[in-house]
């Protein structure tokens, strides 16, 4: 009995916290994101104010309504990686798999793009994400979580899907920006063009 009631709690829950999050985000994309208060949302979801906050705790919150998710398979990604594959492309796959499907002309991509709130507020939630993502990868590489390695990693992961979510061919430039972080700029089209007949490291 006890098991049947928790379940039913935790699907209420569960239908609650995303009628919020749909009702946020069809309000947010028709009229704007600093158009729409909070009192709105709740009442398009039919619940109180109250309950909405215990969701959500923030307005912002409201559109990124999986970042806790997020953070937790990033982490899943490196710590539960296969025997023998390295953080570096367990990250890459993860990433190419997650984060390459929105496209630039997405509602939530147009949101979040042309509103100033939302991105300050998914630049810290990426901050956040990015020392929980530093913690993992320390503990699988025996690093220390401040070690240039661990933390360049952790920043250079967060980063990609922002420049390779502009391209024509998002997973491609994802698989590209790994293969730079792996195997350097000397390994590039680009570093060897620049070389230049007869060039060498030696010459500058």
């Amino acid at each position: 009995m006890t098991e049947t009631t928790s379940g039913r709690r935790a699907r209420k829950k569960a239908l609650t916290r995303q009628a919020l999050a749909d009702a946020a985000l069809r309000l947010f994309t028709e009229r704007g994101f600093d158009e729409v208060g909070v009192r709105e949302v709740a009442e398009a979801a039919d619940v109180s104010l109250s309950t909405l906050f215990k969701h959500f705790p923030s307005k912002e919150a409201l559109v990124f309504d999986l970042d806790a998710d997020l953070e937790g398979a990033l982490v899943a990604a490196v710590r539960d990686r296969a025997p023998g594959r390295s953080p570096l492309h367990a990250l890459r796959d993860h990433l190419v798999r997650t984060r390459t499907a929105m496209r630039p002309d997405d509602p939530m991509a147009r949101l979040v793009a042309g509103t100033p709130a939302l991105r300050e507020y998914a630049r810290r939630m990426w901050s956040r994400h990015e020392q929980a993502l530093a913690a993992a990868l320390a503990e699988a590489t025996g690093l220390a979580p401040d070690a240039p390695a661990v933390t360049g990693l952790a920043r250079f992961a967060l980063d990609a899907p922002g420049l390779a979510g502009a391209a024509d061919d998002p997973a491609r430039t994802m698989r590209e920006l790994f293969a730079l972080l792996e195997d350097g700029w000397a390994g590039t089209p680009l570093a060897r063009a620049a070389e230049g007949p007869g060039r060498d490291d030696r010459d500058g």
